[in-house]
């Protein structure tokens, strides 16, 4: 078995170890991973810019999915070859060892591409769209970069509550990209000093994935006493607002982190927010585009296109189980 082992000094840095696959003890399972993505966040922790930053050398990888290849003891529910989306992280691996209450089963037949890519994005999607404020049908709401892989998840799940989005981009391409997961209300910001150009009403909340000016610029569009929630920081920028919105407009500037979600709910929440992505998913309801999937053998040519500014979809990296 292999893994990929990086220690956070750059993206080529990283390298292929052997990996040895560790029995299961009594209330545990081996999962053999079929598919992991590569997510921003990942390119990130390679370089030593995430928030995060391990103080030894690492396995990446925050999201996967796997089959059950081993049950230990004690185990029921689980069957070998279960499909499962392990939470841990360290998922740039092709076996791990873990225990049952750090894997959400998939029921039936799923799209393994996009099983791969559940934990983080839709979630993240999902626990904004639900949490944070009491968005009713008929509310709207805004997000920058709405070509990501949360952008088209939020278009995605706010259309099965019947939330309204303004999806805001940075390129003609990227709003094909928003139109194509359902994005019916999509702009183009240019990044003159007129602003976002459109006649939709101003929102209750907003999504931030970018910071800097972008923050501010998409606070423009939000309604007084609303919201932005930074949960990304593609600039580079910290976020930031005019004194004009958080003095004399009321806005609130928060940030979300799916990890401190982890951490702050019961697992019988996490378990039913899973359930219900997991059902979407295999409806199809939810999801975003891959442009490309690489051997895990073949990680740095997949880190590389990772990088790449403008890609079509997202990198995964494949397992040796891996049916394609």
């Amino acid at each position: 078995m292999r893994a990929v082992q990086a220690n956070g000094n750059g993206l080529s840095d990283a390298r292929l170890i052997p990996f040895v696959p560790i029995p299961p003890e009594e209330g545990q399972l081996r999962l053999d991973l079929l598919a992991m993505t590569i997510n921003p966040a990942d390119l990130l922790m390679l370089e030593g810019k995430y928030g995060v930053k391990p103080r030894n050398a690492f396995i990446p990888g925050a999201e996967a999915v796997a089959r059950v290849a081993e049950i230990g003891a004690g185990v029921t529910g689980f069957a070998i070859g279960d499909l499962v989306i392990p939470m841990a992280g360290s998922c740039w691996v092709e076996t791990m060892t873990v225990p049952i209450q750090q894997v959400i089963r998939l029921q039936g037949d799923v799209d393994l591409k996009q099983a791969a890519m559940l934990k983080a994005n839709p979630a993240t999607a999902l626990v904004m769209l639900r949490d944070i404020c009491d968005l009713q049908p008929g509310d709207w709401v805004a997000l920058n970069a709405a070509n990501s892989a949360v952008g088209q998840n939020v278009i995605r799940i706010a259309a099965t509550r019947d939330i309204n989005v303004l999806s805001i981009v940075r390129s003609a391409t990227a709003s094909d990209q928003a139109r194509a997961a359902g994005g019916r209300n999509v702009v183009i910001d240019d990044g003159t000093p007129a602003g976002i150009d459109t006649d939709t009403p101003l929102v209750r909340i907003a999504f931030d994935a970018i910071g800097g000016v972008a923050t501010e610029r998409l606070g423009a569009r939000v309604e007084n006493g609303g919201t932005v929630v930074t949960y990304g920081l593609l600039s580079g920028d910290a976020p930031r607002l005019t004194a004009h919105d958080l003095v004399f407009r009321g806005l609130n500037l928060r940030g979300f982190w799916l990890a401190s979600w982890f951490g702050q709910t019961p697992p019988d929440e996490i378990a039913a927010t899973y359930g219900e992505l997991a059902d979407w998913l295999s409806e199809g309801a939810i999801g975003a585009p891959v442009a490309a999937t690489y051997d895990i053998g073949d990680f740095a040519q997949a880190i590389a296109h990772a990088a790449q500014e403008g890609r079509d979809g997202k990198i995964l990296l494949t397992g040796a189980g891996w049916p394609g």
